[in-house]
């Protein structure tokens, strides 16, 4: 998904631009950047924090970085930021979003006069390099921004960074969060609301869908007005959202107890012996169910984290459900002979969960019943760059269906069909759910509903994007 964060300080920043790009590390696995505006105009670094964390790869370099003015990235894609010369003066950009138009974009941008792009390996064109060019053929930065904004079909939230200050720009329809923290000596931008709290800042205002602002040491102002239409990413609740932070008004904590107590009140009495969560976004929702059914709570996997960082993630999926296997360590004596309800915050393509449920069963669980706090994941995202761009046939909901319906092309399920198999009174969803069940061994499989889900969230749900689940943006 990826995460950014800024600063403007009447002081040097590469330090607090360092500890707020550093805490968006659960956003991103793929690469980090850094860049500073000091005395000699921009100071930039990027690095691979595929191998390695992001902290380990900056900190020898932020006594090299002075300037009061930074922004930072973290990335599960392209490389960024990136630094721009262009008709409208040199500036810094980082991204964050998803764009399913880029081939008509570039032809586009071509056709209209903008020569080249620089392509990276493979040939591909870098998204933030796009949505430079984009913000660049506009008559000035805040009316290129919301043209890039408009064009872009998917989400763009990004920061650039100006001489004379920074630009926080929120995607148009307010799929991510931009958070704007203050202190006495300037601001800060932030997709997470957390990474400034240790920094020294505090809370000062959240950005509205489409909303520009500019910022400077002494002021934040407004530049262009939010819209009205929200559609933020409900997974930033269930899944996405570091358990710390808050999203208009609604901290991911919280949340995830009432939705795990939700749970727990669809499931009713259960003959177990312990509540336990898929560490670690699994944990409060398990913390919300053990409290509201009594249930005692308990911790039979550990997740060892002191050489196997959350960046630590390769790119291919079978070393990634092997290093996500490596990372949790069992608790025998909790194990052995037990009963277990199992929450995870969600169910994606099955496999690690699957894994995790037959290495307790190996170590001597008796039963194991799965529990998940979000509902079936039907459709793949097409705004936000979820779980590494799964493709729909990924999704184990999508090859349920193909072996219940004896579809072997893909594309032939009708989007009627799917429908159906989304909607949770029918026939077909709780075959789905059945043959999901059997087929990763568990001894019982319950979603979360999407009604309980956005009951958790507390906001409106025309303002919450549920389209994973039920297509509806």
């Amino acid at each position: 998904m990826g995460g950014l964060f800024g600063i403007v300080s009447e002081q040097d920043c590469a330090t607090p631009l360092f500890f707020g790009t550093d805490y968006h590390s659960h956003l991103g696995t793929k690469r980090g950047g850094m860049c500073v505006l000091g005395p000699a105009g921009f100071n930039r670094a990027i690095h691979s924090i595929e191998n390695a964390s992001f902290r380990s790869k900056f900190e020898g370099e932020i006594d090299d970085m002075p300037g009061g003015m930074g922004i930072g990235s973290i990335s599960d894609s392209d490389p960024q930021p990136l630094t721009v010369y262009s008709r409208q003066g040199n500036y810094a950009i980082g991204t964050v979003g998803r764009i399913n138009n880029k081939d008509a974009l570039i032809e586009e941008l071509l056709q209209k006069g903008c020569n080249q792009f620089m392509a990276m390996s493979g040939g591909r064109i870098n998204n933030t390099e796009l949505v430079a060019a984009l913000v660049s053929a506009g008559p000035d930065i805040v009316q290129g921004i919301q043209m890039a904004q408009e064009k872009i079909e998917g989400s763009v939230s990004m920061l650039v960074l100006t001489e004379k200050g920074l630009y926080a720009a929120r995607d148009k329809l307010g799929r991510t969060p931009l958070i704007i923290g203050k202190n006495g000596g300037g601001f800060c931008a932030a997709s997470e609301s957390f990474a400034f709290i240790n920094i020294g800042y505090h809370f000062y205002k959240e950005l509205g869908p489409g909303e520009i602002v500019f910022i400077t040491k002494d002021r934040v102002e407004t530049v262009a007005p939010p819209g009205e239409r929200m559609q933020i990413c409900t997974f930033l609740w269930t899944y996405f959202g570091y358990t710390t932070s808050t999203y208009e008004g609604k901290n991911v904590e919280e949340m995830r107890y009432r939705n795990g107590a939700a749970i727990a009140a669809g499931d009713g009495e259960m003959n177990v012996d312990y509540v336990a969560g898929v560490p670690d976004s699994g944990t409060a929702h398990a913390l919300g169910y053990a409290n509201a059914s009594r249930i005692p709570y308990a911790r039979p996997l550990i997740k060892y984290t002191p050489t196997w960082p959350r960046s630590f993630m390769p790119q291919n999926q079978k070393a990634r459900n092997l290093i996500a296997k490596m990372k949790l360590v069992p608790v025998f004596e909790i194990i052995r002979d037990r009963r277990f309800i199992l929450v995870d915050d969600s169910i994606v393509r099955g496999t690690q969960l699957s894994e995790t449920v037959s290495y307790l069963l190996s170590n001597g669980a008796r039963e194991i019943h799965v529990r998940s706090a979000s509902p079936p994941i039907m459709y793949g995202c097409k705004f936000l760059n979820f779980s590494r761009s799964v493709t729909d046939m990924e999704l184990i909901t999508r090859r349920t269906i193909c072996k219940l319906e004896g579809i072997t092309e893909p594309e032939a399920i009708s989007p009627e069909l799917l429908k159906e198999y989304a909607d949770g009174a029918t026939e077909k969803h709780r075959a789905m759910i059945d043959d999901i069940r059997k087929s990763l061994k568990f001894d019982s499989l319950r979603y979360q509903t999407i009604e309980d889900t956005l009951e958790a969230v507390g906001i409106e749900k025309c303002k919450l994007c549920t389209y994973c689940w039920n297509g509806e943006e």
